[in-house]
C-alpha cells in the first residue's frame, strides 16, 4: 500500500452550480461507489481492487468513478472516512447526557454489532489500514475522531459525577467497546470455526450482545 504521508486528507471537490439540481442522483451514485468499493477493498485489499472492478461492482461507468474520485487512493481514503463517519454517528445517537448509561451503552453496543454484521468489509478495511500504520487517515484520527471521543468522555464524566456510573476512563472504555463489537467482523471466520458453523446466525449476535452487555454494565457499575 503506497504511503500517503505527504497527501492531504480527502476533500470532495466543490459542487458546481449546474450540479446542484442533480444533487440527489449524485449522492446516490456516490453511495453506490462507496458500497462497491467497500466490498472490493474488503475482499481484495487496496492493491488487489481496481477502479474498473469497482465500477463494474457499482454498475456504473468507470469514468463516473474517476469523476467523483480522481484516483484509487482518493477513493480508498474517502471510503475509510465514510466508514468512520458512520461509526461516529452511532455513538452520537446513543451516548448522550440525556440518556441513562444503561440505555446509551446498550443502544450503542447493539448498533455496533449490527454494523459488524451488516457491513463486515467496512470493519476489515479499517482494521487493515490501522495495522498498516493508518497513513491514509491519520489526520482524521487525530482531529475528528479525537474530538469525538473527547465529547463522549464528557458524557461519561457527567454520569460519573451523578453517581450513575463507576469512574472509568472514557477513551479506554470506547477502545474496549470497539474491540468487543468489531471482532465479530474482523475475526468472523475464527468465531464461526469455534462455534462450528460457516456463518454467524442472528442468535450468535444476540448471545454476543448479552455477553458484552453483562461485562460492560458490571464493569461500569451501571444498574
Amino acid at each position: 500500500m503506497r504511503s500517503s504521508a505527504s497527501s492531504p486528507p480527502f476533500v470532495p471537490r466543490p459542487v458546481r452550480r449546474q450540479e446542484q439540481a442533480a444533487g440527489a442522483p449524485r449522492r446516490a451514485s456516490t453511495q453506490q461507489i462507496f458500497r462497491a468499493a467497500e466490498r472490493l477493498f474488503g475482499r481484495d485489499g487496496f492493491k488487489g481492487a481496481s477502479m474498473a472492478a469497482i465500477a463494474a461492482e457499482a454498475g456504473l461507468p468507470k469514468a463516473n468513478i474517476h469523476y467523483y474520485f480522481g484516483t484509487k487512493e482518493e477513493l480508498y481514503r474517502a471510503v475509510l472516512e465514510n466508514i468512520l463517519t458512520d461509526w461516529l454517528a452511532d455513538a452520537t445517537v446513543w451516548i448522550r447526557p440525556d440518556q441513562t448509561p444503561r440505555a446509551a451503552l446498550e443502544g450503542y453496543i447493539r448498533a455496533k454489532l449490527a454494523f459488524s454484521r451488516e457491513r463486515p468489509d467496512a470493519s476489515r478495511i479499517f482494521a487493515h489500514e490501522v495495522l498498516q500504520g493508518a497513513t491514509h487517515i491519520s489526520v482524521f484520527l487525530q482531529t475528528s475522531l479525537r474530538r469525538h471521543v473527547e465529547e463522549l468522555d464528557e458524557t461519561f464524566r457527567a454520569w460519573q459525577r451523578a453517581g450513575a456510573m463507576r469512574a472509568v476512563s472514557g477513551p479506554h472504555l470506547m477502545f474496549c467497546l470497539w474491540a468487543m463489537t468489531q471482532t465479530y467482523a474482523d475475526m468472523g471466520a475464527q468465531i464461526g470455526a469455534v462455534l462450528g458453523q460457516r456463518t454467524l446466525r442472528e442468535q450468535d449476535y444476540e448471545d454476543a450482545a448479552r455477553t458484552i452487555l453483562t461485562l460492560v454494565m458490571a464493569g461500569c457499575g451501571v444498574d
